[in-house]
């Protein structure tokens, strides 16, 4: 173990994020350009923070980005 205690999956979707988290509708305005720097192999998560700690909590934003990066990779 790394010396950090373990947190409990439960409480960590009770608690949020420990760092920056997007809005539902901020998410929503920056998905498209998400899921092209994740198809280009861009850092996502240093690009647009929070991005991924919001689907963690939001599982209608995690279904679109599953959604739209199955449909964009289908295309490309």
């Amino acid at each position: 173990m790394n010396g950090q205690p373990r947190r409990d999956p439960v409480l960590g979707r009770l608690l949020g994020p420990a760092g920056p988290e997007l809005s539902c509708e901020r998410c929503f305005d920056e998905l498209d350009r998400y899921v092209e720097l994740e198809l280009a192999g861009a850092d996502v998560d240093s690009v647009i923070p929070g991005m991924r700690a919001h689907f963690e909590g939001c599982s209608a934003c995690a279904e679109d980005h599953e959604s739209l990066l199955a449909l964009a990779r289908k295309e490309a």
